[in-house]
């Protein structure tokens, strides 16, 4: 799996002002202070994983995982102290004048759905024909600058807004290889088809549903690639003494803290010398 140069990572695609204001808006009302238990629920639960690679690993969301994690807030998020969830706010409101033009995405945002896509062809207008992995079903995508960025074969992890005839990107994008791509999709439809098998039913629905439901499992997923594309890289590397020849730091913990123990052991193999003016230390 490679996260490098052959996949990349985010891009910002062309978004009707109109769309781009509404999720201004959202993101205002997200941070009203009324709403800050329900959105860092929302975000602890999208990005948990990080909860635990950042102490082990030093590993942190991307800018576009938390870009996407937000994104989920708005559109998927629904409180559990009764408040009514961010786009019910929007649509309801009265005190302030939300423009036809940003109503006119409430529905369809409000059923957008992550998706892990593979991109097909590019079109040369900032369009991009994709393939869903979970679906099977493919679309025309506005895309933007983020179609001259990707290649067919690449994939896409990002939210998928359908408004009539008319399917776009809602800001952002992580790109991964092919390899990475499926990887991820595959984990989340093992997890998908474990759970199913627990209920003892098909209970969640099409794919469509699934990833309406469960879209933080995708970036679950995400957050998994990467630490794997950071174990992987890590177990390549290869450590040398300044004199050029493989070095191994070996260090063992004892009950009685036998230090002697282990340097004269090591001594005693072959191929390995106690240095000279280090009687704990071996080396190769």
């Amino acid at each position: 799996m490679k996260l490098g140069s052959e996949s990349g990572v985010g891009g910002d695609t062309r978004t009707a002002s109109s769309l781009a204001s509404l999720l201004a808006r959202l993101q205002a009302l997200a941070r009203e202070p009324t709403f800050d238990v329900p959105r860092q629920r929302a975000l602890s639960q999208a990005l948990r994983p990080y909860a635990e690679y950042e102490r082990q690993f030093g590993l942190f969301p991307l800018p576009e995982e938390a870009e996407l994690a937000h994104l989920s807030l708005f559109a998927d998020y629904l409180p559990e102290d009764g408040q009514p969830s961010l786009i019910e706010q929007v649509r309801d409101t009265i005190t302030t004048h939300v423009p036809e033009e940003e109503r006119a995405w409430l529905d369809p945002f409000r059923h957008s759905n992550m998706d892990v896509l593979e991109v097909v062809s590019l079109q040369g207008d900032g369009r991009m024909e994709c393939r869903s992995l979970g679906s099977g079903k493919s679309c025309q995508i506005d895309a933007g600058e983020l179609s001259r960025r990707c290649k067919p074969g690449q994939v896409l992890l990002t939210r998928v807004i359908r408004a009539g005839d008319r399917t776009v990107i809602p800001g952002v994008a992580l790109v991964l290889s092919a390899s990475a791509g499926l990887a991820l999709f595959d984990g989340a439809n093992e997890w998908r088809r474990a759970m199913e098998a627990e209920a003892g039913s098909f209970e969640l629905g099409e794919w469509e549903e699934f990833a309406k439901r469960y879209g933080h499992i995708l970036l679950w997923r995400f957050a998994q690639v990467r630490l794997e594309a950071l174990v992987r890289a890590e177990m390549a590397v290869m450590y040398r003494a300044s004199s050029g020849q493989p070095f191994l730091y070996a260090l063992a913990l004892y009950e009685h803290h036998e230090w002697s123990f282990l340097s004269e052991g090591l001594s005693n193999l072959e191929g390995w010398r106690q240095e000279p003016g280090h009687p704990k230390r071996a080396s190769v």
